[in-house]
């Protein structure tokens, strides 16, 4: 009888992550752990190193992981539940866009005082930074 699927090492390195991660994810629900063998390894189903590829892209999205829990609890599910679980993450998107884009302004502010300070004095941008609120 020849074993299939891939021992818990296998496994991290095919999907990109380490041991410590995979086992992480069984901890929080999101991969099933397999039955240990009376005598051997664990071995996972490539269907294991799929789910972890998905958990992995969602979090790239931003989805934090019982957002994703809640993704894959939905599975196949309709459309309008998975939609609107998007929705919210994108709601998150925009915002941290909207500080990004701020924090950017900021900078650019700061920089263009750095430049046109003169005659050379203390820095605009320390200042700015060194100050108590």
């Amino acid at each position: 009888m020849t074993e299939t699927g891939q021992t818990i090492g296998q496994l991290a390195a095919a999907a990109g992550v380490n041991r410590q991660t995979v086992r992480y994810y069984q901890r929080r629900g999101l991969i099933e752990q397999p039955l240990k063998p009376s005598s051997g390894y664990r071995r996972y189903p490539r269907a294991t190193m799929e789910r972890i590829q998905f958990i992995k892209r969602a979090q790239g999205l931003g989805f934090s992981l019982d957002e994703i829990r809640e993704l894959l609890s939905l599975g196949d599910g309709h459309c309008d539940d998975v939609r609107r679980v998007a929705e919210h993450q994108r709601g998150i998107v925009a915002a941290r866009i909207a500080d990004l884009a701020a924090m950017q302004d900021t900078l650019d502010g700061l920089i263009d005082r750095c430049r046109n300070t003169y005659p050379p004095g203390p820095c605009p941008l320390i200042q700015t930074l060194s100050r108590k609120t």
